[in-house]
């Protein structure tokens, strides 16, 4: 069981990513607990208020203009979440759906939310025996996730159904099974559950949580590309970089510095050119710049996370219910979808790095890396599967935020798409991630031919991993079984503890 004590203070995308993998134990500091009480008055006080709040006593959207009656906003509130609960598709996955419920416990933890101590209390318990709302893949446009998020609302109700154990049940059956009642809405609960970013957020998390493991395992076997090409080290000399230090390229040389320390690369005469091809000599530059990205959606996303994105908004300190734009994620769109270019060009190399080593004339390897040659086939027939895995890798990249119709009678009429976003970096990162693995397989095959005298720590520690699980190619065989086997093989703890070791030493893993 897993802990978290909501008190206030900062959540970092790790520690959420983390918390997401399984049930959760949340204590409540007695503060948190005050503030919501505090909330709550002044949502009491403005439901008996002739006062107009969207959404507590008026119609949402076009609907705007309708006003609830005050004796009438108890019934609206299960209307509200039944009534746009249109999302449809398959639902997300299990992790999505508890990171989603995660969010809102951690949003309306602010007290801006205004959600009564019942639904919150109910979300803590379903936190707790590993329950969450299933929640279909379409139906949010980053602008809020009001469709979404009214579908994960109703199950607090009762409503739809609930990810248990790895399958999905009815709510009621649910909650009846872990000794739970549906929960009796109060003002402001539909509109709390359903007006906020949780789903969006919770796919963030997801790709960006992906993101980070899929880029350390790409500079890894870049280093080991380059060990396995022989290429002329000096392009990382300091001096260099220090010349026009463009956003993470100086932190990146560091790192690259540091995963080819000791190897025969630096021996006299070891180069084999002045100058390599330019997918071996803009590491830095790339990589840089990848983690600049990389790290600026972190920071969006926790931004996300650890605010409050509710419209109303709940002011304690003075005591007022105000509409906010704070639903509204184009920064955490536009941080994603650069992201996802920032793939292709990592992308790009590595299935140029692919092809180089293959070819005689460049790497000075046998032809495709086959130490029998003739008619042997080696590694050929995987650059058509790279070419194919590059194509997907260049449509994912393309921007979703860009994306939007008008909708609600003209009333929402901008939207960031973020969710799409999301979900299109995610399939990207598994796209990137098979790329890397056939890198890895060819790269060690040129190590093999090459026989350097000595290997940097990173190329040292993905050989050994991929050689213990796959055999290098003598004789033609199939190829594609044992790149499922690579990218098992390079996920190893042991690797990734060099890798994070070397990020540490060169201070690049922000």
């Amino acid at each position: 069981m897993r802990e978290l004590h909501l008190d206030g203070s900062h959540i970092s995308l790790a520690q959420f990513a983390e918390l997401a993998d399984g049930p959760v134990s949340i204590s409540v500091a007695p503060a948190i607990r005050e503030l919501l009480a505090r909330a709550r008055e002044i949502v009491g006080r403005y439901a008996a208020s002739d006062q107009p709040v969207y959404g507590l006593n008026t119609g949402l959207g076009g609907n705007l203009k309708h006003r609830i009656d005050p004796k009438d906003i108890p019934s609206f509130q299960a209307q509200l979440l039944v009534g746009r609960s249109g999302g449809v598709g398959p639902n997300l996955p299990e992790w999505v759906s508890r990171a989603a419920l995660l969010s809102r416990i951690i949003g309306a933890s602010r007290g801006a939310s205004g959600l009564s101590l019942a639904a919150f209390d109910l979300m803590l318990a379903m936190s707790a025996r590993g329950l969450a709302p299933a929640i279909p893949t379409y139906g949010s446009i980053g602008a809020g996730d009001l469709v979404l998020a009214a579908q994960m609302g109703a199950a607090l109700i009762g409503q739809g159904e609930v990810w248990d154990g790895g399958t999905c049940r009815p709510a009621s059956e649910a909650l009846r099974a872990h000794g739970l009642a549906p929960l009796e809405l109060e003002p402001k609960d539909a509109l709390a559950l359903a007006n906020n970013s949780s789903i969006t957020i919770a796919l963030a998390a997801l790709a960006l949580r992906n993101a980070r493991n899929a880029m350390d395992l790409a500079q890894g076997v870049a280093a080991l590309s380059g060990e396995g090409y022989g290429m002329n080290p000096s392009i990382f000399e300091a001096r260099i970089h220090a010349l026009r230090p463009a956003s993470g390229q100086e932190q990146a040389a560091t790192w690259f510095r540091a995963a080819i320390e000791g190897s025969s690369l630096y021996a006299d005469g070891a180069a084999r050119s002045v100058q390599d091809a330019l997918s071996f000599r803009v590491m830095a530059p790339l990589f840089g710049a990848a983690r600049t990205a990389l790290v600026s959606a972190e920071k969006e996303i926790e931004v996300e996370l650890n605010g409050a994105a509710d419209s109303p908004a709940v002011l304690v300190d003075t005591r007022e219910m105000l509409s906010t734009p704070n639903f509204h994620t184009p920064a955490l769109a536009l941080a994603l979808d650069t992201l996802a270019i920032a793939h292709v060009h990592l992308a790009t190399a590595s299935a140029q790095h692919i092809v180089k080593l293959m070819n005689p004339q460049l790497s000075g390897l046998p032809k495709y890396l086959s130490p029998v040659g003739g008619a042997s086939a080696g590694f050929m027939p995987m650059q058509k599967t790279v070419a194919a895995l590059l194509g997907e890798i260049r449509l994912h990249g393309q921007p979703a935020s860009l994306e939007a119709i008008p909708v609600s009678e003209m009333v929402e009429d901008v939207a960031p798409q973020t969710p799409l976003a999301a979900r299109k970096l995610v399939a990207q990162v598994d796209l990137l991630s098979w790329l890397t693995a056939i890198e890895a397989l060819v790269a060690a095959q040129a190590m093999d031919l090459r026989k350097p005298a000595s290997l940097g720590p990173v190329a040292k520690v993905l050989h050994k991993a991929i050689r213990a699980a796959v055999l290098p190619l003598h004789e033609d065989r199939a190829c594609g079984p044992d790149v499922a086997t690579a990218l098992n093989a390079i996920n190893s703890r042991e690797v990734r503890t060099v890798l994070a070791d070397i990020g540490l030493k060169s201070r690049h893993y922000a």
